[in-house]
């Protein structure tokens, strides 16, 4: 539940400053802003988890073929793949000397024979922002994280279903892409936590709203959870692999997730790498009752946009099905991306309870 609702009226847009959102069962987050201070993380880890997962196996559903105005893009159901082989013995532990968090960050990743089990303080283990701050009036803290998903994920959905967690990264830091802000439909009566306005605020891409995000585009719910919005900027440097398909975490599905780079033939690990892009736009029309985009311009809510089978790189969920370093034979994966929708608003397979299952559907 959210703690002393912050509400702000129309058209003092810029003025807008925010409490952020706390984590709720339903697809609740914030974001937006910019806060970032220099800081240093130090410290050990160790992974002895590596390896290769295996090619989906079973029999391959029918395809369903999704038209928009312009493209055609044919989405096949897959068999069943296995990641058992990746890093099941993910541990670390590090001290992270930036001001905002002075502590050790910690995450140990295992499989059972059936699932993938994190265990995690939640702390990140790289460069952030200053918390507090004005938009943010929230400090990082230890949470206990306790996660698991399928090691035997398999897409179920042509379309997707939503989930409360897109997933969660290496370092337990949890990716969660929406937020509770919502708006009324005049645009009068906006709320940034714990909304029940029709108009869900986007946390990145746009300006109405700031939340004091800093520049791995996170920031802190008031029980001291530090999340990601969009791109894990900070970690994706700490891992250090340049521009290379990089995994970052693990769906909520059980599917992996990688961050920004991908092949240009997803079933060619020898063709160029580049940054992948999602297949989503801002509509040209606003919907009905929409607040007035002279409040608010396109791309402050969610219902601003719309998926275009082809015009990116990456269906609805922001994922495809190719070969990557840690499954050379091909398996479906989600991509964090500096478009919109950033993380996945849905998984492909079944997100299991630990890892955040139901939520309202994307729109």
């Amino acid at each position: 539940m959210p703690n002393t609702p912050f509400n702000r009226r129309a058209p003092a847009v810029a003025q807008a400053t925010a409490l952020c959102c706390v984590l709720t069962l339903a697809l609740t987050a914030c974001g937006g802003g910019s806060s970032e201070i220099a800081a240093t993380s130090s410290a050990t880890s160790t992974d002895t988890g590596t390896g290769t997962g295996t090619a989906s196996t079973g029999t391959t559903a029918p395809t369903t073929t999704v038209t928009s105005p312009t493209t055609t893009t044919t989405t096949t159901l897959a068999g069943t793949s296995s990641t058992a082989g990746v890093l099941c013995a993910f541990n670390q532990s590090l001290f992270n000397s930036s001001a905002s968090v002075n502590a050790t960050s910690s995450a140990s990743w295992s499989c059972t024979t059936t699932n993938r089990v994190l265990s995690a303080n939640g702390l990140p283990d790289h460069v952030v922002g200053t918390f507090p701050n004005a938009d943010n009036p929230n400090r990082i803290s230890a949470q206990t994280v306790a996660a698991s998903a399928t090691l035997t994920p398999a897409v179920v959905s042509t379309a997707g279903a939503a989930a409360t967690v897109g997933g969660y990264a290496l370092n337990g830091v949890k990716f969660d892409p929406n937020t509770g802000g919502t708006c009324d439909n005049a645009g009068t009566s906006c709320s940034l936590i714990g909304g029940s306005g029709n108009w869900r605020m986007e946390a990145l891409g746009q300006t109405s709203f700031k939340f004091g995000t800093d520049s791995s585009n996170a920031h802190v719910q008031p029980t001291g959870e530090y999340h990601y919005h969009g791109m894990p900027e900070g970690y994706v440097t700490k891992l250090g692999k340049g521009e290379a398909m990089t995994l970052v975490g693990w769906a909520s599905d059980g599917f992996p997730i990688y961050a920004r780079y991908g092949y240009t033939v997803a079933t060619d690990a020898t063709s160029a790498v580049k940054v992948l892009k999602g297949s989503y736009r801002t509509k040209s029309t606003p919907d009905v009752n929409r607040p007035a985009t002279s409040l608010y311009p396109m791309g402050t809510f969610l219902q601003d946009y719309e998926y275009v089978a082809g015009l990116g790189d990456l269906d609805e969920c922001n994922g495809r099905t190719g070969v990557t370093p840690e499954f050379p034979q091909g398996i479906y994966h989600y991509m964090i991306t500096d478009t919109y929708p950033y993380i996945q608003r849905c998984v492909k397979g079944t997100a299991t309870a630990t890892a955040g299952a139901g939520g309202p559907p994307p729109r």
